[in-house]
């Protein structure tokens, strides 16, 4: 039952609730919360207090906010979420140094190398991804994002490297989700890699390997920071 708060400590007397919700299974994982302003009514606060409250539980690794689908439960309990969060990122900052490696040279050598079926593939990843966007289709957006990727290190026409990519494949969608969980809000139009798409289409090989090493970088230093937390 939710009660309405009456006393000071407003942000944290909605966010013990809110959390009780979520453990007791009345907010199951993976289903969104209720509205903000249904919430708002049955806890008697204000919209500030309740978003003040809700980001405190995001922040706990408990709620997720998605770019277009709203607040989702994403952990039954905070120690669960904490595990989770630091196995995600470890794994993810180990994936990372991969891709850099990986794709560096890929980009230069795509640079190189790509002809006009790579880049109306890579222009075709581009746009389904905008159009995931619009749809609300996250799961899409993973697949033609990593598609991007993968297109890139074939059309650098090394085999080997092409042969040392593929097995990554799963782990490398993975960890691009993981990284859209890390940088909440979203910013789609930065993932959409179009400054790559101009060098590689331009044949600027140092353009593409600076763009891979700062992206992957910031990246980086992103899950780094959240290791910390």
């Amino acid at each position: 039952m939710i009660h309405k708060t009456n006393r000071v400590h407003l942000v944290e007397q909605v966010a013990i609730q809110m959390e009780d919700l979520i453990v007791s299974g009345v907010w199951p994982v993976d289903e969104k919360i209720p509205p903000e302003m249904e919430l708002m009514k049955e806890f008697d606060v204000s919209r500030n207090t309740l978003r003040e409250a809700i980001r405190a539980l995001v922040h706990a690794g408990l709620l997720e906010s998605r770019q277009g689908s709203g607040t989702v439960v994403r952990s039954a309990n905070a120690l669960s979420a904490t595990l989770k969060r630091y196995i995600k990122k470890s794994a993810l900052l180990d994936t990372l140094d991969v891709r850099l490696a990986l794709e560096q040279q890929a980009a230069q050598l795509a640079a190189r190398h790509r002809n006009e079926t790579d880049l109306a593939t890579l222009e075709q990843c581009i746009e389904a991804c905008r159009q995931a966007v619009r749809d609300k289709d996250r799961k899409k957006f993973v697949a033609m994002d990593t598609r991007f990727h993968q297109t890139v290190v074939q059309a650098s026409d090394n085999q080997l490297l092409i042969d040392l990519y593929e097995p990554l494949l799963e782990n490398i969608s993975e960890s691009i989700e993981a990284l859209m969980d890390l940088k909440t809000p979203l910013k789609y139009e930065e993932e959409l890699h179009l400054d790559l798409f101009a060098a590689i289409q331009n044949k600027d090989k140092r353009a593409a390997s600076v763009y891979v090493e700062e992206y992957i970088g910031a990246l980086k230093k992103d899950a780094a920071e959240m290791m910390e937390e």
